[in-house]
């Protein structure tokens, strides 16, 4: 995934960040939008307590 910003001498960078890294700058940046996970989650699809994955020694899996 692409970002670009600005340096502070006014020039454009461009990184590139993949796999997790991306998809925790792509949460990010729906936060400076105002947006939550909540707000891309598909109607009727309940989002699941922490409390459920909390030591169960099981990674975190999402649906692509």
């Amino acid at each position: 995934m692409p970002v670009e910003t600005t340096a502070l001498d006014g020039t454009t960078v461009t990184t590139v960040y993949e796999r997790g890294l991306a998809r925790l700058i792509a949460h990010e940046i729906d936060h400076l939008d105002g947006l939550l996970y909540l707000n891309r989650m598909r109607p009727g699809v309940e989002p699941l307590p922490v409390e459920e994955y909390r030591q169960t020694g099981r990674a975190w899996a999402y649906e692509q």
